[in-house]
């Protein structure tokens, strides 16, 4: 997610959002919405955790209590994508990672590299989030563009953190019900990030700065 303080002209305006974005209570319902919705699943994601076995359950509840954090104390956005589709990939994306399922023990000889990935994942996460601050949101939206920070080496850092605390979830946390519940959350991620960068892309900033980060994900590959 990408996002800045300085106002976009009109020119600029996606053409994705040509119609605008819900004004007054309608937008309040949407932000509010996705608040109430996330907040209550990582509760549940919590309460899973603790009646586990798993030693490492708390990274979890760590790393996806971060963003429930940030999203609480967002800021209303002020142009927001009403594409069904767009926000039931964004849904999926930040809902299903809040599904895994704590089983007993880690892979063998996996427990000090998956909380590796976790603790690396999680922090190159937050740092994102902090260069964002209250501009956080999971529905792709018009906030313009953040150029420094971990947005000077990848277009999505914080997606990249996400990658890697996953699958040193995995590790940690080994299920065919986690690597589906992951699988989900990878297909509407990707489907995602495609839907914020077709929204930012009428902007030319956003242009000069893609020219310039090539790298949306992975370095090297995508």
């Amino acid at each position: 997610m990408l996002c800045d303080t300085r106002r976009m002209p009109p020119s600029s305006a996606p053409a994705i959002a040509a119609a605008p974005a819900p004004a007054g209570l309608g937008r309040v319902l949407l932000d509010r919405g996705e608040q109430v919705v996330f907040a209550t699943l990582w509760a549940l994601l919590a309460w899973r955790i603790a009646l586990s076995d798993n030693p490492f359950g708390p990274l979890v509840v760590l790393s996806e209590g971060a963003i429930a954090f940030f999203l609480i104390i967002r800021r209303p956005a002020r142009g927001l994508s009403l594409r069904p589709a767009d926000w039931v990939v964004a849904t999926m994306a930040t809902v299903a990672p809040l599904m895994v399922a704590p089983s007993a023990a880690p892979l063998p000889g996996m427990a000090w590299p998956g909380t590796l990935l976790v603790t690396a994942g999680m922090s190159f996460q937050i740092w994102a989030k902090f260069v964002l601050r209250r501009s956080f949101g999971i529905a792709p939206a018009n906030r313009g563009i953040k150029v420094h920070g971990p947005y000077r080496l990848l277009r999505h850092p914080m997606y990249a953190g996400y990658l890697v605390t996953h699958v040193g979830v995995l590790l940690l946390m080994p299920s065919s019900w986690n690597v589906t519940v992951y699988a989900v959350a990878w297909a509407a991620q990707l489907l995602r990030l495609r839907a914020e960068e077709r929204l930012l892309g009428a902007d030319p900033a956003y242009a000069d700065y893609a020219a310039h980060v090539r790298w949306r994900l992975v370095p090297g590959l995508y």
